[in-house]
């Protein structure tokens, strides 16, 4: 396997990894907040719907990461589609830090290496490696 490759999918199970545990932990401060009886930082269903979508897309990325060895265009597009994703809400993540007077360069840090997995996973090499090996051809000889 391409160590471009390696690198996609490492960020790929990070990404995931990250977005399961920061689901929970949102809906986990809101439950801790209804407790204490403080403004909640989203409603209750909101905060349910988004700890379920990304709790699913993250299980989504875990699963694309266990079948990359399997070299099927489907898992190539899922990941890359999740990884643009990803960079698309860490870019929005920045322009908040930026409109709160807080600039994060995490923030923008995370986006540049999110964007250069996406430029990886979309490059040559990829193109190959998910690309699904056709049968030999046949020559009829007449």
């Amino acid at each position: 396997m391409p160590w471009a490759i390696v690198f996609v999918l490492v960020i790929v199970t990070l990404n995931a990894l990250s977005m399961a545990f920061g689901s929970w932990a949102l809906l986990q401060e809101n439950y801790s907040k209804q407790e204490h009886n403080q403004d909640l930082l989203m409603p209750m269903d909101t905060a349910w719907f988004v700890a379920l979508f990304c709790s699913g897309m993250a299980a989504l990325q875990i699963v694309c990461v266990l079948l990359a060895r399997k070299r099927r265009l489907w898992v190539n597009a899922v990941l890359a589609v999740c990884l643009i994703f990803v960079a698309l809400a860490t870019v929005v993540g920045f322009l908040a830090s930026l409109l709160a007077g807080a600039p994060s360069l995490a923030m923008l840090v995370l986006f540049g290496i999110d964007v250069v997995a996406v430029w990886m996973l979309l490059g040559d090499s990829a193109g190959h490696w998910f690309s699904v090996r056709g049968s030999a051809p046949t020559s009829l000889q007449g």
